[in-house]
């Protein structure tokens, strides 16, 4: 079975993530067959397996940085969000139904026979597993139906470090807290990783002896506050670092990109690649003005479709969605955005909502219909309509994608020819809907594809009376180049012989 090693937080948000992800990165490199697990991960972000599982997306970055393919078992356990109805409860990559937060816990024993299941497959492929613990593992209301954070490294017979987010004030205290109030269980945890520090380590230095002779826990480093660090961002810590509303301008020459920013967003993840850009000012908005004068709107995609849409239609953006469409301005529906952007959307069984039929925002020739089946797979497409996004079709460029939704849509049906993997047992089938300056697909993933990316924001240049850019960056190496600096500074800051030590490498 495999070593492993758990990297847990004083609290969601502290970088966890990011340091799994940079470790993968630095035991790959030294020659170790390294893979993540989260043992129970809630999150809006998701990725779609080989084999049609949906898990974290930031377990699938994380196995990019152990450099292996991606399956079910490094995320077993995966919650969505829904609203009042709960949370969506995946299991091995696949919905089993919604759940409120008691009858989860009350689902305990069912949920953790999976993740020991997933963690031994896991465990008897690899050499070493660096698992990543949730929120704080010292919520006391929770310790006993937790799954993912102590009762996990246990499992695994994991050393757990405990990493801290300086940034939002009062560090020492909650490592010292959690410590304290883990009890027992506590002894389990090693050492501590003091994350996003700002300004002279020298002054820092009496806190970190401090911690040490209160717990008998090193500091075993000090991480530096990256800037634009080129890789997704966890769940929901991005948007706090914006407002809810935006007055932010475009610069000259650079394209705004507006994205709407929806109550239930759910794979932001998605615009990534078009944030890099250096010609491109993207915001999360719902300011009417920035909607109204945008160069790109992009309505995201959403855990709660028709929520959302009656959000924007309370708040009269979808009139200001309007506005931006009648004023020539290029209007993107990413999967449920794209639903949105349709003209009805229909729930008789009440998948999503207790809104049997409700109309869209109109600007697409599409009518959705939500079913108890969802839809999850890898595909590949070909553009249909492609000089509209100013790169070639017929089948001389090849995207990749893949897709996860409840609604099935008809209508205006064929901007993309699409072939659902594994390639065995696909079939062509058609995906997307264009109208004049509007257009929408299920097809996450679809802007980490170099040329179609460009073509969209050329478009937008081209309408501005910009000349076109050519290919700047494949963004599959930048976020590889990316990966391979987060692990550099890892290994700058971290004290990474006590790490081999504690894992006897």
């Amino acid at each position: 079975m495999a070593k492993s090693l758990m990297i847990t937080g004083t609290g969601s948000g502290a970088g966890k993530s990011l340091i799994v992800t940079g470790l993968c990165r630095i035991f790959s490199d030294m020659g170790m067959n390294v893979a993540p697990f989260k043992a129970q991960n809630m999150a809006l972000n998701s990725y779609i397996t080989a084999d049609g599982g949906e898990i974290g997306r930031a377990q699938a970055l994380q196995a990019e940085g152990a450099r292996i393919p991606v399956t079910v078992e490094m995320n077993p356990v995966l919650l969505k969000a829904s609203g009042e109805m709960g949370s969506q409860v995946m299991l091995m990559g696949r919905p089993l139904r919604h759940m409120k937060a008691q009858e989860y816990y009350a689902f305990k024993k069912e949920a953790w026979e999976v993740v020991t299941s997933a963690y031994d497959s896991l465990s008897s492929k690899h050499d070493l597993i660096v698992m990543e613990g949730a929120g704080s593992p010292a919520e006391i209301n929770l310790m006993d139906v937790d799954i993912v954070n102590m009762s996990a490294a246990r499992y695994a017979k994991a050393p757990v470090l405990l990493v801290g987010d300086i940034d939002k004030g009062g560090v020492f205290a909650s490592l010292f807290g959690t410590v304290k109030l883990l009890g027992r269980e506590g002894r389990n945890i090693k050492g501590f990783i003091i994350n996003k520090f700002r300004g002279d380590i020298e002054i820092l230095r009496p806190g970190l002896d401090m911690i040490k002779e209160k717990t008998g826990k090193p500091v075993l480093g000090v991480l530096p506050y990256i800037t634009d660090i080129g890789l997704p961002e966890e769940d929901g810590l991005f948007f706090s670092q914006q407002s809810a509303v935006s007055s932010q301008q475009s610069k000259g020459e650079s394209i705004k990109i507006v994205i709407v920013k929806l109550k239930y967003i759910s794979n932001f993840t998605d615009f990534d690649p078009l944030a890099h850009e250096p010609d491109v000012d993207m915001v999360y908005s719902t300011n009417p003005t920035d909607i109204e004068n945008a160069d790109i709107v992009i309505v995201p995609g959403s855990k709660n479709t028709v929520k959302d849409l009656l959000y924007l239609r309370e708040r009269k953006l979808d009139q200001s969605i309007k506005t931006a469409y009648a004023n020539g301005i290029q209007i993107i529906g990413m999967c449920g955005g794209y639903q949105m952007l349709g003209r009805k959307i229909y729930d008789a069984d009440g998948v999503e909502s207790g809104h049997k039929e409700i109309d869209g925002i109109g600007l697409l020739d599409i009518e959705t219909t939500f079913k108890n089946t969802k839809t999850t797979c890898r595909v590949e497409a070909e553009i249909v309509q492609g000089p509209e996004f100013g790169v070639q079709s017929s089948g001389n460029v090849i995207l990749k994608g893949y897709e996860i939704h409840m609604g099935e849509s008809s209508g205006d049906i064929g901007l993309f020819k699409i072939s659902r993997l594994p390639a065995a047992d696909s079939q062509l089938t058609f995906d997307g809907s264009m109208k004049g300056n509007c257009w929408g697909t299920y097809l996450h993933g679809i802007f980490e594809n170099d040329d179609l990316r460009r073509g969209v924001l050329n478009l937008a240049r081209k309408k501005k009376g910009l000349s076109p850019l050519g290919v700047v960056f494949t963004y599959a190496e930048a976020k590889d180049r990316a990966i391979d600096s987060l692990a550099q500074a890892l290994k700058e800051n971290l004290d990474m012989d006590f790490i081999k030590r504690l894992l006897k490498l």
